[in-house]
């Protein structure tokens, strides 16, 4: 009897020199290379996705404090799925399995209807459309409230951008164009923010990372004229830039010091993120869906 991958069935995606991996389990990317080189710090085929690698997180990304919050005048009470911190993380949507859908060598539709539970009783219809081309990988996301009344709702991704060559991110630098840092307190929780001009997370112009341990979720971030902001990771000539549209108000960088050995800060965690850490609470940046409205967002990789 053959056996199944942990993450369920493997969707290749093909164009030119690039080659990325969707996967049925949380209809995450688990690879993604262009020109012969890692872009993500990915995980093997007979592995589960540690550390959240490449996972959507829907419908909140982050935490949620204590996995309590209030709506609506209801107290709303989510599974904590980080028991050493006393939080929910990374919402309801990445463990479970997604339809592939209409698909081509290139591109792929992946999609899920979340159906209401006790901590989240609404129902939403997901949709996740990865494509690759000339430009690099594309990922266009969709949500739809199919409930009868309004939704929170918050929306992230999870990729780590591989070091380039490098065995450690130490080596590379960063270019990060964000303005403000929220300040987390001992659950991860953000209790303040500061201006990050002239200090150790300022990452206006390209330096290297070093050291520097982040765990940490910036906003105010700098855009062009389409309402584009890029994070890029670079190391011996070469990069890696993470878009993402206005859709995306925060970004989350982690070094990934707290992962087991093997794989700590062997990637930098770029992680998109529609609301704040902890908005179910504070309602930093979450979005209220109306009954039947449409949530749209997009973000992407382009190696050079």
């Amino acid at each position: 009897m053959s056996s199944r991958a942990p993450s369920g069935e493997q969707v290749e995606l093909v164009h030119g020199d690039q080659r990325a991996v969707v996967v049925e389990v949380g209809g995450g990317l688990r690879e993604y290379r262009a020109g012969g080189r890692a872009i993500l710090d990915g995980y093997p085929v007979g592995e589960i996705a540690g550390g959240a690698r490449g996972q959507p997180l829907i419908p909140w990304p982050n935490r949620t404090r204590d996995g309590r919050y209030e709506w609506n005048g209801r107290t709303l009470q989510l599974d904590i799925s980080e028991p050493s911190l006393g939080n929910a993380i990374h919402g309801l949507a990445r463990w479970r399995n997604w339809r592939s859908g209409e698909r081509s060598a290139a591109a792929v539709t992946m999609s899920h209807v979340l159906h209401a539970s006790p901590g989240y009783p609404w129902t939403l219809e997901l949709e996740l459309r990865y494509e690759l081309s000339a430009r690099g990988l594309a990922v266009a996301a969709s949500a739809r409230n199919a409930s009868a009344t309004q939704a929170p709702f918050g929306i992230g991704f999870h990729p780590y951008l591989a070091a380039l060559g490098a065995l450690r991110i130490d080596a590379c630098t960063l270019t990060l164009p964000a303005a403000t840092r929220l300040i987390a307190d001992a659950r991860a929780i953000p209790s303040s923010s500061e201006a990050v001009a002239g200090g150790a997370f300022d990452f206006h112009e390209p330096r290297p990372i070093g050291d520097l341990v982040i765990d940490d979720c910036f906003t105010d971030l700098e855009r062009d004229g389409e309402g584009i902001a890029r994070v890029t990771l670079g190391s011996g000539g070469r990069t890696t830039t993470l878009w993402l549209d206005r859709s995306f108000a925060f970004v989350m960088v982690f070094s990934g010091d707290t992962l087991e050995p093997a794989a700590a800060r062997r990637g930098l965690a770029v992680e998109p993120m529609s609301c704040a850490p902890d908005a179910l609470r504070s309602g930093a940046g979450l979005v209220v869906l109306e009954p039947g409205a449409v949530h749209s967002a997009r973000w992407g990789l382009a190696p050079a």
